[in-house]
């Protein structure tokens, strides 16, 4: 056996049908597409949900929502979070927008939440653009500042 001598296994393979090769194959004229008609036509492709005319299913259902254009999103910290990188050596001093970017909580985009989950056991000031009650609390409370930008 050579390379220039092998075939593929018998019935594997076969020959596409060739439309709009003449009348004499049986698949000339109208190309296997019938007699005019959209469908008949060059360049012709259905509208994804085209329904044949009936009215399609997301036109049909009720709009519903509300998109607030002023609408701000915030990232949320956790003290906890914060805690674990005090005592890891990667915060060492006031907490601010920028200690924040290099340490991976936020982007330099995003506005900041600070959130009450977890305990802060050092005093240290934080400096974001939102706290929540219970935060300001744990923060004071460990003897730190939560200073709002």
């Amino acid at each position: 056996m050579n390379l220039n001598n092998i075939k593929p296994a018998a019935g594997s393979t076969f020959n596409s049908k060739r439309i709009g090769r003449g009348q004499g194959t049986g698949k000339g004229g109208t190309s296997t597409k019938g007699h005019k008609g959209q469908k008949a036509r060059a360049g012709y492709s259905q509208k994804i949900g085209f329904e044949g005319g009936q009215m399609p299913l997301q036109r049909r259902l009720p709009k519903f929502g509300f998109k607030n254009v002023n609408r701000k999103e915030f990232r949320g910290v956790n003290l906890d979070t914060i805690q674990i990188l005090i005592e890891n050596k990667s915060i060492t001093g006031d907490i601010t927008r920028e200690v924040m970017i290099e340490n991976g909580l936020i982007t330099k985009n995003e506005l900041v939440k600070i959130m009450g989950r977890g305990e802060l056991k050092s005093a240290v000031s934080i400096s974001a653009d939102k706290f929540t009650k219970s935060a300001e609390e744990l923060i004071a409370k460990a003897g730190g500042k939560a200073i709002t930008l």
